[in-house]
């Protein structure tokens, strides 16, 4: 059975005082130096925005390969629509060498941004990129809206919690992720009616990275794993109702290791189930503002980490795990 880890209820950093959101920080920050992971409850996410658009992405993924690929980006690598079995390896950004990903996902970020040179300049435009959004299934583009605006709202609340965990102002993060480029995946891991490769896995061992890893999945064969610091897998619960979240590398560095940016994976079903398991996550990879310096939160002479700019961070990543032009 799953391992259960540790649950964080975000319901009193959301409605009650400071008191109550400091003892929660100190939940969290105990949380993320033991093991990194969490599930998340209390969210006050409406179940109808994340059964929605979980319904509308099951519908997607269940149309024909040819119609699918209508909604691949026409300029390869961008970081938009639809992308099929065999275009990405996770675990080539922890120089780990696997066949792909037993894979296909949906790539969107968020739909408007105002008409300022931040996010119409040269650079902005890198990471400011319109949705590519399917003809079918109907209300797919707006379901994903309403879950892309309950996930900021969620994450701004574990930023402020994560200052406070850190010793530092409530309001420490605020001006580093208010412009964020926040990239979602819906992630669809079909059912294998093929052996997969020596060393081929739904995900490959990864590390997320940028800051909150917010995912919402399913309780199904084959399913997310973690690497606990005792060096052993532990199989996560991913219940539809709640959130698992993880720490990612630029929040390991900017808190110089206090954090933990856990290694993890998504497994093959076993084979009893693998030809009718199926599975659906849905990840919002909270990113920074571009142009945030992220700089150790440490005593002078103490960083573990130089700086390095957020984008320049994930479009390493990005280009390290991409295994295969086009989709």
């Amino acid at each position: 059975m799953p391992q259960r880890i540790p649950i964080i209820d975000l319901s009193d950093a959301l409605q009650s005082g400071a008191a109550a959101r400091r003892r929660l920080a100190e939940q969290l920050d105990r949380t993320c130096r033991e093991i990194g992971f969490f599930t998340l409850v209390g969210h006050g996410a409406p179940a109808a925005v994340l059964d929605e658009l979980r319904a509308r992405a099951n519908e997607f993924f269940a149309l024909p390969l040819e119609e699918k690929r209508r909604a691949v980006h026409p300029v390869p690598a961008t970081p938009r629509g639809y992308r099929a079995l065999g275009i990405e390896a996770l675990s080539y950004g922890n120089d780990r060498r696997t066949p792909p990903d037993l894979k296909e996902y949906y790539h969107f970020g968020r739909e408007t941004w105002p008409a300022e040179p931040y996010f119409t300049g040269p650079e902005g435009r890198r990471y400011f990129i319109r949705n590519l959004w399917p003809g079918r299934p109907s209300g797919f583009k707006e379901a994903a809206e309403r879950y892309y605006a309950e996930m900021e709202r969620i994450v701004l609340a574990l930023m402020r919690l994560a200052a406070l965990g850190l010793g530092v102002d409530e309001h420490f993060f605020d001006d580093k992720v208010d412009r964020h480029i926040t990239a979602m995946r819906l992630n669809f891991y079909p059912a294998q009616t093929e052996a997969p490769l020596p060393g081929q896995l739904r995900a490959g061992e990864h590390t997320d990275y940028g800051t909150f890893t917010i995912l919402n999945g399913e309780n199904v064969p084959g399913g997310l794993e973690v690497l606990a610091r005792g060096g052993e897998w532990v199989a996560v619960e991913t219940e539809p109702s709640s959130f698992v979240v993880n720490i990612g590398d630029l929040l390991m560095r900017w808190t110089n290791d206090r954090w933990v940016s856990n290694a993890h994976r998504v497994v093959n079903p076993p084979a009893p189930a693998a030809a009718r398991a199926q599975r659906l996550s849905i990840a919002f990879f909270h990113h920074p503002n571009y142009d945030a310096s992220i700089e150790c939160i440490a005593q002078p002479g103490e960083a573990k980490y130089p700086p390095v700019r957020s984008g320049d961070y994930r479009d390493l990543k990005y280009r390290q795990t991409r295994v295969a032009a086009g989709a």
